[in-house]
């Protein structure tokens, strides 16, 4: 995909739909807790507004795939971006579905469409199957993971301690590999789907890193705010403040009810790999203010 088969708002221009995207992306590594900006520093500028196209041009189904296992539960980064994705791209017309394993998926499927994945060590052969059914089943006209483990080179999943977490986790990438439409990755660490397209960048961080590849990555301190960048960035585009009404102590109040644990720490509070909601939510501010739809 150019960065021309999308018009962009009559208003503006191509060069600054470009220095905008650039902005975001900036702001989504500020904090370089993981060694982002490391990796940031090998990527091609634009990809936010490249993914945020993507999300424009769809009308159908969206596949979101979510959900990292810590502690025998799920991580509270991840599924906030992902619900962010999911009322963005619904407020424009398309049909997002929340893809995940449990206890995740069981927790959330009274509130959102989500399609379940099985979880624990499966053949390549049973993966495959299962994706080619997904995918069957959907037609998505895009698939994007946020904060989604990815295979390793030993085709195992591993948290950001090296620690192998394959018992607890659904695997997504072969949804991402075999999708016939586009792919957008978001993560924060290396062990993420999407990390694949920038594996030299990733030598120097204390990871195993992933290898699955997808077609615009997007990386951030924090995988729930690269979702809320491609949101922010999707609504410039369209001219409508889609993160007016998202209310993040809200929705990490929602996934600590249902059983969520912040990924560091390993506990049941409203943060984000140990971040305070506060900072989220000013993040959100910030977002909404470089799109202009709020005054600095």
């Amino acid at each position: 995909m150019t960065l021309t088969s999308t018009p962009i708002r009559a208003e503006h221009t191509l060069a600054g739909a470009i220095e905008l995207s650039a902005r975001i992306e900036d702001l989504l590594v500020a904090r370089n807790p993981r060694g982002m900006q490391t990796v940031q520093a090998s990527m091609l500028k634009g990809y936010v507004l490249r993914a945020a196209m993507m999300m424009q041009q769809c009308d159908g189904t969206v596949l979101i795939g979510t959900g990292f296992p810590v502690a025998g539960t799920f991580e509270t980064d991840g599924p906030v971006g992902a619900i962010s994705l999911y009322r963005g791209l619904e407020a424009l017309g398309a049909k997002p579905v929340l893809v995940c394993g449990d206890p995740l998926a069981s927790a959330i499927e009274a509130d959102y469409r989500v399609e379940k994945l099985p979880v624990g060590p499966a053949s390549q052969e049973e993966r495959c199957a299962k994706a080619a059914e997904v995918l069957e089943k959907h037609q998505p006209q895009l698939v994007i993971s946020i904060e989604r483990p990815g295979q390793a080179a030993d085709h195992g999943y591993y948290n950001m301690r090296g620690e192998s977490i394959s018992a607890g986790a659904a695997s997504f990438d072969e949804i991402m590999q075999m999708a016939g439409c586009p792919t957008v990755a978001v993560g924060d660490g290396g062990n993420e789907i999407g990390m694949g397209n920038v594996g030299p960048a990733l030598r120097s961080l204390d990871i195993t890193p992933a290898l699955t590849r997808c077609g615009e990555l997007v990386v951030a301190d924090v995988s729930n705010w690269g979702g809320h960048g491609l949101i922010a960035m999707l609504g410039w585009l369209v001219g409508k403040d889609l993160l007016a009404d998202f209310d993040n102590l809200a929705v990490l109040q929602y996934c600590s009810e249902h059983g969520s644990v912040d990924g560091v720490t390993r506990e049941n509070t409203l943060t984000e790999d140990s971040l305070p909601a506060e900072d989220g939510i000013e993040m959100l501010k910030q977002l909404r203010q470089l799109t202009g739809f709020i005054n600095a």
